[in-house]
């Protein structure tokens, strides 16, 4: 796999070229200064902007201030691309075609485009692209508590307080797995575990394996245990169908073509928090690039059920919509799949693609499964693959709503000169994608700035 540092970055606030060298140099150099606190107190370091999370979306705002002369530093609580690297289970691959992984001036340039990323790949990736930038980076500094103060604010870390004038929340969205309430009934003799701690079948406890949830993360870990010959019952609710590929290009390359990437938050008509809450696409990356669907896990073996509503007395209580979650599911599909035909109509490029075609509906069985007795069916383990959520239980500033999601505009937070980046269709639909924080980054890189300005003024 090889990337590419492209050689000439954008202007900076002086409206000339830096090379990649001296863009190196002035970060290494970076302009952090130290403040003595009184006596005995811990020494305050500042920056004008202080960057918590050093994955894609740290990086990129940090080459974006870089390339901007602000003085800036990068909180990370461990390594670079931390998550990448700790909280993933080992066969898993980037959903993303290798050339859609791109960052401000650094991309894939390998010669697997089609191909998708390890997660060793992926951490090397990011890591490179921070070593190349020569980034600011504080490693294994964990922030401990924020708090607006002086029309800044106080960072506390492992390593002693910061105090900044921008910050910038850059911790991603997939901190903390969202377990339901139903999990307290789960009887004590099944083992309960989400995606983050999982890591391979062998590791699981004996038995059957009740998977919750069937986005991306529910599909892949369903395909992988029921591969390694384990009884596999998947808990099917709300979900985006999707194939891999279609009229010979993958699908993302399709999102791309027609603009659905790039599709922006303040263009939604409905309502964009439910845009920011639909579930992740049902895609898998694969050398061969299949389609894993609950159609193909249904003919592997995968007992389909509809969403789980409850567990009393060791008993799980299903939905008897599975149905139609699925129907719905394939109704959207056919819709995008349409709206694909209709470009490629209009663009004139017919002759390009393969010819179109539909993918068979959903089949799921006559008469739904309302209920299954978990230790007499033998599962010994339940996988909660229900989507996940950000962990800002050390910022201390009223920003969150009554569900506790922090409130923002775009990734600009309530709270004057702070921002946030990575989450689900923050600007665009590609946000939470590495692809998408280069252009996030370049917004509120802009916003931050203006500001900054402004206030000296």
């Amino acid at each position: 796999m090889r990337t590419t540092l492209r050689r000439w970055l954008p202007n900076r606030r002086s409206d000339r070229p830096y090379s990649t060298s001296s863009l190196i140099r002035r970060t290494s150099s970076s302009a952090s200064t130290e403040g003595k606190a009184g006596k005995g107190a811990s020494v305050v370091k500042f920056a004008t902007a202080i960057i918590i999370g050093a994955g894609q979306s740290g990086l990129a705002m940090s080459w974006h201030l870089t390339a901007r002369s602000i003085d800036h530093v990068v909180l990370e609580r461990g390594e670079v691309a931390n998550s990448w690297s700790t909280e993933r289970w080992d066969s898993l691959r980037l959903l993303t075609p290798n050339w859609q992984t791109r960052l401000p001036a650094y991309a894939y340039t390998g010669d697997d485009p089609d191909g998708f990323m390890t997660m060793p790949e992926v951490v090397r990736f990011l890591q490179r692209y921070a070593n190349l930038l020569g980034a600011p980076i504080r490693t294994g500094t964990r922030v401990t508590q924020v708090r607006q103060k002086d029309g800044g604010f106080e960072v506390e870390t492992n390593h002693g307080p910061w105090r900044c004038r921008k910050l910038v929340i850059a911790t991603g969205a997939c901190n903390l797995a969202s377990i339901p309430s139903a999990s307290a009934g789960l009887p004590v003799k099944v083992a309960s575990l989400t995606p983050l701690q999982y890591r391979n079948p062998a590791v699981l406890p004996d038995g059957g394996v009740m998977i919750v949830g069937a986005s991306a993360s529910g599909i892949q870990l369903a395909r992988e245990i029921n591969a390694a010959g384990r009884r596999v019952v998947l808990c099917v609710g709300e979900h985006v169908r999707m194939p891999r590929t279609y009229r010979g290009r993958d699908i993302q390359w399709w999102m791309d073509a027609i603009g659905a990437m790039d599709l922006r938050y303040d263009t939604i008509i409905e309502d964009i928090g439910r845009a920011r809450r639909l579930p992740s696409l049902q895609l898998i990356g694969t050398p061969e690039r299949v389609t894993v669907d609950l159609n193909s896990l249904r003919k592997a073996g995968v007992e389909l059920v509809g969403r789980l509503v409850g567990l009393c007395d060791g008993k799980a209580q299903f939905s008897g919509s599975l149905a139609n979650h699925c129907a719905l599911a394939d109704l959207k599909m056919n819709r995008l799949l349409a709206s694909i035909d209709d470009w490629v109509n209009a663009s004139g490029t017919a002759q390009q693609f393969l010819e179109p075609h539909r993918y068979e509906p959903t089949a799921v069985d006559s008469e739904a499964t309302l209920g299954l007795d978990l230790v007499g069916a033998g599962i010994g383990s339940v996988i909660w693959a229900t989507g996940y959520r950000p962990d800002y239980s050390w910022l201390a500033a009223p920003v969150f709503d009554r569900k506790g999601r922090i409130q923002h505009e775009g990734g600009v937070v309530a709270a004057p000169g702070m921002y946030v980046m990575g989450l689900p269709f923050m600007r665009r639909r590609k946000s939470s994608f590495i692809d998408g924080a280069g252009d996030d980054a370049a917004d509120l890189a802009a916003h931050l700035i203006h500001n900054l300005d402004r206030a000296a003024a």
